[in-house]
């Protein structure tokens, strides 16, 4: 009975993790999108990249990566990244591309 308790809520814990990392996605893919309307890019794709403990600075939190493709003229296409701490944009790193 307590193993069937525990096999429960290890399960509660994985969907409510699943869960927090959609929304996530939602956020990066959005904030991603604006920025990239901001300055008149054509957005191609967002995708997870990976998980991080410490930022580049040795902080401690949970910050995620995410890769992004773009283009300049729609005939070219530019890597950039977006990293997140949480449900919050750190910072872009956008290449140099063509205008």
């Amino acid at each position: 009975m307590i193993t069937n308790l525990w096999m429960i809520l290890g399960l509660c814990f994985f969907c409510f993790l699943f869960w927090q990392q959609r929304r996530q996605s939602e956020i990066a893919k959005s904030a991603v999108s604006r920025r990239c309307k901001e300055l008149d890019l054509q957005l191609i794709s967002v995708s997870l990249k990976r998980h991080n403990l410490r930022d580049a600075n040795g902080r401690w939190g949970w910050h995620t990566i995410y890769d992004f493709e773009f283009s300049a003229l729609g005939d070219d296409c530019y890597q950039g990244k977006l990293v997140m701490k949480s449900f919050y944009v750190l910072n872009f790193h956008i290449p140099p591309y063509r205008m």
